[in-house]
């Protein structure tokens, strides 16, 4: 094999994995790593950030989750056609809820926390509460550099209807996560402050 040919199908492989969102172990570093034991919901996503993407979690949160996909969209008023009846919050009671600041929210998320490599996003309801972890890490490729976004939900019902909903979204919880990932790949993530200019 030649190192032209070599070097193509290396980047083949690494545009591939920045492509494609995986499944990874919860990551035990999380600010929510606390949620895991007793969870009715955990899982963890991930991949690879470029090397030219900024490394600012709130950035890349914001990017990720800021533009929804249109179908994404249908979804979730099919979601809330069927919730309302049952007193779970609707995706614009969610969005419209108040807090004390705009940047409180992030779609339908709450803002818990942010800092510097990890971005904690939320609500309680009576009958489930959930946390998403938006954590900026390395995955142990390259060095310490982080290089990675790894997404983690943890949820825990609190009765019956809470359990019944989330055994209905749980499977669409998994393709939503996977595409804002992958979408946002797709869409291109922020580049780097020194690169831009």
């Amino acid at each position: 094999m030649t190192g032209r040919l070599g070097g193509s199908m290396i980047r083949s492989v690494m545009s591939d994995e920045a492509r494609n969102a995986r499944v990874v172990p919860l990551p035990t570093g999380s600010l929510i790593a606390g949620l895991f034991a007793g969870a009715d919901l955990a899982d963890a996503y991930a991949i690879r950030l470029p090397p030219d993407s900024r490394r600012d979690i709130e950035t890349l949160a914001r990017f990720m989750l800021g533009e929804q996909a249109p179908w994404l969209h249908l979804l979730m008023a099919m979601r809330d056609a069927m919730v309302a009846g049952f007193g779970i919050k609707t995706s614009r009671q969610l969005r419209k809820a108040p807090t004390s600041k705009v940047s409180d929210r992030l779609y339908i998320f709450r803002v818990y926390a942010t800092c510097k490599d990890e971005m904690i996003l939320g609500e309680d309801d009576k009958h489930l509460d959930f946390r998403v972890s938006v954590l900026l890490r390395s995955d142990g490729a390259e060095g310490d550099g982080k290089n990675e976004i790894v997404v983690t939900t943890v949820v825990h019902c609190h009765n019956l209807l809470g359990r019944t909903y989330l055994a209905l979204i749980a499977p669409f919880h998994r393709i939503v996560v996977r595409s804002n990932l992958q979408r946002a790949a797709r869409r291109g993530w922020p580049q780097s402050a020194t690169l831009q200019g």
